[in-house]
């Protein structure tokens, strides 16, 4: 039984990457889910976490986003640190798993990369930084710290 479970796994492996390159691709061409909402920029994010080192899925992923909002017509709304952020906690949680997750497993367990106002982001992040040209045009180190973590988590 062991052995036939250990013999499906590389095969879901490679239907889950075959899975994150086609989506990939789709996006790099300017094509998206409709209305692309945040939980849709978490799948893509997590194909590119998945498919490349994290430097490289960075520069690709804010890159072809960067081109999906010009094209949209909304190039104003893209915003580097909200998404190297977002970059970064996917690639940790990934890490921090025993195995690659597929899509389904990591959106299960981790609920709180999903939540777009009032998310994860801003126990990391004051709403004033959040909201300057700077953020929105390069990355800023996280301006809250541990206790101001804590403070929002209700663990004072």
């Amino acid at each position: 039984m062991i052995e036939e479970e250990m013999a499906k796994e590389p095969a879901i492996e490679e239907h889950q990457a075959a899975e994150n390159q086609a989506l990939i691709a789709q996006f790099e061409q300017g094509r998206a889910p409709e209305g692309f909402h945040h939980a849709d920029h978490v799948r893509v994010a997590f194909a590119y976490i998945s498919e490349f080192p994290l430097l490289e899925a960075l520069a690709r992923f804010s890159s072809a986003l960067r081109r999906f909002a010009q094209a949209q017509g909304k190039p104003g709304l893209y915003h580097e640190t909200i998404t190297w952020a977002y970059l970064f906690l996917i690639a940790e949680r990934i890490a921090i798993s025993t195995r690659l997750p597929s899509w389904e497993e990591f959106s299960a367990q981790n609920p709180d990369v999903l939540v777009w106002r009032g998310g994860i982001v801003e126990k990391y992040y004051t709403k004033s930084t959040l909201n300057s040209d700077l953020a929105r045009q390069r990355f800023v180190l996280p301006d809250r710290g541990f206790l101001d973590c804590a403070i929002l988590d209700g663990e004072r």
